[in-house]
């Protein structure tokens, strides 16, 4: 599937049409995944929402440095530390103005506890079953509702760009490769498991949970394991037949 560009610059997208169930958000999506981004941006363009992505805590305080969004999507399992603390500074600070509103987005269902008690005022966990959830998720949270609560469009979406899975193996497998901490590993471990079950692959959420479990000794396996994966995905390029 060719890389749609419209997909991965918010700044150049059409301006949402007045009506559709999300129409004038601005969300900021604090994600590490380039695959679950992809999905979630899909889902708020066709609702009318303006999605930005920031793939670390450092780069979305450069956002909020900016311009500030109505929506904060935060997942806790980030590259540079855990999304709690991002929750956690925000949410006092926003709470008087109630704008943006901090919500947590994890693919661990265990992590909804500690987001809610840093401050995060909602939890939607990945993968997001569909439009019609993203939407009643964002509805439920947002701030001057402008929908009045109407039946939401019937939209099928299309997959989000197997590019974007295979960047997101790439980078755990260079991540892997320099995986000497404890700390390191678990984050590693989280971010695989999260592909897996957004991927429907049971073989590498089993391996991405033993790294955390078992430690180094899982890494050469887990390695292959990724190596046969980016290899089964479409390759960026392909050259011209001669």
């Amino acid at each position: 599937m060719p890389v749609n560009e419209s997909l991965t610059r918010p700044d150049q997208l059409p301006r949402p049409a007045a009506g559709l169930p999300l129409w004038g958000l601005t969300i900021l999506l604090v994600e590490d995944s380039r695959f679950a981004a992809d999905g979630l941006r899909l889902m708020a363009l066709r609702g009318g929402a303006r999605l930005r992505r920031a793939d670390s805590l450092a780069q979305a305080r450069r956002h909020l440095g900016l311009y500030l969004p109505d929506i904060v999507l935060v997942d806790p399992g980030l590259p540079d530390g855990e999304g709690e603390a991002l929750i956690a500074d925000l949410s006092p600070a926003f709470a008087r103005t109630q704008r943006p509103v901090v919500l947590a987005i994890s693919g661990d269902p265990g992590k909804e506890s500690a987001c809610l008690a840093a401050g995060a005022a909602g939890f939607l966990s990945k993968p997001v079953a569909g439009f019609s959830e993203f939407v009643a998720f964002l509805r439920a949270h947002r701030p001057d509702p402008r929908d009045g609560g109407g039946d939401l469009p019937a939209v099928r979406l299309p997959l989000p760009d197997d590019l974007a899975l295979r960047e997101d193996l790439i980078f755990a497998q260079r991540r892997l490769a320099h995986s000497g901490s404890e700390q390191e590993r678990v984050y590693l471990s989280g971010f695989l498991e999260g592909l897996a079950r957004a991927t429907a692959d049971p073989a590498l959420a089993e391996a991405a949970g033993a790294l955390a479990t078992r430690g180094s000794d899982r890494a050469r396996d887990l390695s292959h394991l990724i190596r046969q994966r980016i290899a089964d995905l479409p390759q960026p390029f392909l050259r011209a037949a001669i």
